[in-house]
């Protein structure tokens, strides 16, 4: 199964409407979230992005909430809009959580988690899908501009203990585009030029 994943767009449509095109020679596409600017513009970034023909699976970003989301892309058939929920794709699980975690410093607009919320949103993750969070795990791909790490302690202890075979993040800008690995699970923090990953890579190491 070949992935394109991409995440903190941030309102730029010039790069939706790349994705879009690069959207066709994949099979499943997957965002992590942060697709406008705080609160703004969800509307017309996602009427940009339902012209994608793949089945696709959205998480929230910390700019903008589930519920608002999913009313975005009420009219898009193909898009599954997560949190603290799978999808099964092809017989591949697809597990998601939105929002910031932890809570950001950023105030009322951002959608942001406590560690423990996060932990119950990933009580039900299953073993040996696909991860997609809008926060990186807790040092990993979350080094920020000013050296920092901001990842998630609730994440990364959910990567320890289910494995998954990749985790797909975004929302640390600085880390953006790189690739890493957490024990057995490869990590991607997606970043809005998208990035395609084939499954088979990851299935063929833990083979």
């Amino acid at each position: 199964m070949k992935l394109l994943v991409f995440s903190d767009i941030h309102a730029d449509l010039h790069a939706a409407s790349n994705l879009v095109k690069r959207a066709v020679d994949v099979d499943v596409v997957v965002g992590a979230g942060d697709y406008v600017m705080p609160r703004q513009g969800l509307g017309e970034m996602i009427t940009t992005l339902k012209k994608i023909e793949r089945p696709v699976v959205l998480v929230s970003g910390n700019c903008e909430n589930t519920d608002d989301l999913k009313s975005a892309c009420r009219a898009w058939q193909n898009v599954h809009v997560l949190h603290g929920e799978q999808i099964a794709i092809d017989g591949m699980s697809f597990y998601g959580i939105g929002g910031g975690i932890p809570i950001t410093p950023f105030g009322s607009w951002s959608y942001d988690f406590s560690e423990a919320e996060a932990s119950n949103l990933l009580e039900d993750c299953p073993s040996g899908g696909v991860l997609i969070s809008h926060s990186p795990p807790k040092g990993i791909l979350d080094i920020s501009s000013d050296g920092r790490r901001l990842g998630s302690k609730a994440l990364r202890d959910t990567v320890m203990t289910k494995n998954p075979l990749l985790v797909i993040c975004g929302h640390i800008h600085a880390s953006a585009g790189q690739i890493d690995r957490l024990g057995k699970t490869t990590i991607i923090n997606a970043g809005p030029e998208g990035i395609i990953w084939n499954l088979a890579d990851d299935l063929q190491v833990r083979s």
